[in-house]
């Protein structure tokens, strides 16, 4: 049972993801927010694959604060500057910029991407 905000973020999500995709050369940052956790991952559109992701999960454990945000972010940062990778396209999955998805963008920028 979807409620109105759930619908919203899915019409908006929708919208973004028309307007972006992830390549090769710059792939696809995208951010999913739970009640317990948030995930990120590096995708590849044009292959279909994800290449590289990051949680803040731990198993018996709430671990989405806004530090877990930050350091999901720094940790998918470095995975991806290892692999050689520092341009990324940001979608925030239809959330608002604000909060811990704001922190987790301001800590891969901090871990070296560009977006």
């Amino acid at each position: 049972m979807s409620t109105l905000k759930d619908l919203r973020r899915i019409r908006i999500k929708r919208a973004i993801r028309a307007k972006i995709t992830g390549s090769a050369e710059r792939p696809r940052l995208t951010v999913y927010r739970s009640n317990t956790s948030v995930y990120a991952q590096i995708v590849d559109d044009l292959a279909g694959k994800t290449l590289f992701s990051a949680t803040s999960h731990v198993k018996g454990k709430v671990n989405n604060n806004i530090e877990a945000a930050k350091s999901v972010g720094i940790a998918i940062a470095g995975k991806a500057k290892a692999a050689g990778i520092t341009k990324v396209v940001f979608d925030r999955n239809g959330y608002l910029y604000h909060g811990r998805i704001k922190s987790l963008a301001e800590g891969a920028r901090e871990g070296g991407l560009q977006f």
